[in-house]
């Protein structure tokens, strides 16, 4: 039975309320802290955030049972992993050693009295995947909410200067090419293999599963020497190079199709490695053509038809136009802020232009905010954008792309559109604050938990401001009274 939160107060436990975070200390640990223990300790903002904790992790839980780690554990957890930009191995040994961050969690203990509480590396990573993209979305709301009411006491009637910009969030993932993408799926399916013949070990035919790893692996590193040398009939000595290469995948690929009936079926875990395998020799099959089609046959590959991983299928080839990078690989994030710099809306955009989806930014932002002005950069630009935006806004910073006519130019030259366009860098500023903060790069595998790293980081950016907020005006308290004493 998993619990908001139960702390029982005692002599020898430190309540969460009177958690002790060093004023002095610049680290970002110290700001998302303080954030989190001004959220805890109001009443209003802790029930919102457990009632939606609450509706989507107790949903299809039952009321009996092993008691499984608390809510406000699994929020906290999750949001000082992306916010200090942590690893799990990192995360594990804060939980258990670290004394501020275990009485933010509320199992910190004096020296006697009772046993301390200990949380395993598996129990962690098990918490954390209860987490979903839709209930994050929910939470950065509250959090947005708290912060201007709370913290920077936003007046009812204050109008919002809203900026928005897009930039990639990477997938872990080497730089694909047609060989080692090729070289990806034989390893593969050969990993499988070894996993049944260790499980099984009556399967015959497959003693020699090292030395076609061997065999395909040389192959796959004498293409990419010769691809990257110079020399005397280069393009011949590839093309053989090649031609072996994809001999010896297709001979790996025959075999595979003789034999994979004999690989048993008798578990759930069976069934999986199963579908697995026959998903690699598909992907095996389709990354042979392209390799044999692009150097052998000199085809050009249709955009559409490429793949950039075989692990992270949803990853993108994006060339937003810029000299480092030329290209990036992952997929492009939408955010939107405010002028207190906390993200309002953000969206993961699904193989869509930035123009694309302005209108439905607005449509989710324009019902709950008051908005004075709206600054993009030349990429969102469309003119049925801009004429829709200025219907329900004062001011719309929306530079034309290409040649401006005599209209377009004026309005762009007034002195409150130069003003509002210069002010739009700030969101640059923001970008590089959630690419430093862990949000340069998912490390987590597939495209749910990408989804999830995403959201959890937005929450633990919004946080770091509202806590760096608070630290400011303890500050200013601090020393009012230094000063009157």
């Amino acid at each position: 039975m998993r619990k908001r939160f139960e702390q029982q107060l005692s002599l020898s436990m430190f309540p969460i309320s009177e958690t002790k975070i060093n004023l002095k200390c610049r680290d970002a640990s110290q700001k998302i802290a303080l954030a989190l223990v001004e959220v805890f300790n109001n009443s209003e903002y802790n029930e919102m955030i457990f009632n939606i904790l609450e509706s989507h992790i107790l949903k299809k839980t039952k009321n009996t049972g092993r008691p499984g780690m608390d809510l406000w554990q699994i929020f906290v957890m999750a949001q000082f992993r992306v916010g200090l930009n942590l690893s799990y191995d990192r995360l594990h040994h804060m939980c258990n050693s670290d004394r501020m961050f275990r009485q933010l969690l509320g199992v910190e203990s004096t020296d006697f009295g009772q046993q301390s509480i200990e949380f395993s590396y598996q129990n962690i990573l098990d918490n954390m995947a209860l987490l979903s993209d839709e209930l994050l979305k929910e939470l950065n709301e509250v959090i947005v909410g708290f912060g201007h009411k709370e913290v920077f006491k936003k007046k009812l009637a204050e109008e919002f200067i809203l900026k928005t910009d897009s930039y990639v969030v990477e997938s872990t993932i080497h730089f694909p090419t047609d060989y080692n993408l090729l070289w990806d799926c034989c390893r593969k399916t050969l990993d499988f293999v070894g996993k049944f013949s260790m499980k099984y070990p009556q399967i015959t035919g497959w003693r020699k599963q090292s030395n076609w790893r061997k065999e395909l692996k040389n192959a796959c590193r004498r293409i990419g020497q010769t691809a990257s040398k110079g020399g005397v009939n280069k393009e011949e000595r590839l093309k053989k190079e090649v031609q072996f290469y994809i001999t010896k995948a297709n001979l790996l690929v025959e075999k595979l199709t003789l034999s994979k009936d004999i690989f048993p079926i008798l578990t759930v875990a069976d069934s999986k490695n199963r579908c697995e395998l026959e998903r690699f020799i598909t992907l095996t099959i389709k990354h042979i053509d392209l390799l044999e089609r692009r150097v052998i046959n000199g085809e050009t590959i249709p955009h559409n038809e490429k793949m950039f991983s075989v692990f992270e299928t949803y990853t993108e080839w994006i060339n937003k136009g810029k000299s480092n990078p030329s290209v990036e690989l992952g997929k492009k994030l939408c955010i939107t802020t405010d002028h207190y710099n906390l993200i309002l809306d953000y969206q993961i955009m699904e193989k869509i232009t930035d123009s694309e989806i302005v209108i439905a930014i607005a449509d989710r932002i324009t019902p709950n905010y008051n908005v004075a002005s709206w600054s993009f950069d030349k990429g969102f630009y469309s003119k049925s954008n801009k004429e829709l935006l200025q219907l329900e806004m004062p001011q719309v910073i929306m530079p034309k792309k290409g040649k401006c006519n005599k209209a377009e130019l004026e309005e762009e030259k007034k002195p409150s559109f130069v003003k509002l366009r210069h002010q739009h860098s700030a969101v640059e500023s923001n970008i590089n604050e959630l690419e430093n903060r862990g949000l340069n790069k998912c490390p987590d595998k597939g495209y749910t938990n990408f989804k999830r790293y995403v959201a959890i980081g937005i929450c633990a950016y919004n946080l770091h401001k509202i806590g760096a907020q608070i630290l400011v005006e303890k500050k200013e308290a601090q020393k009012k009274r230094k000063l009157a004493a």
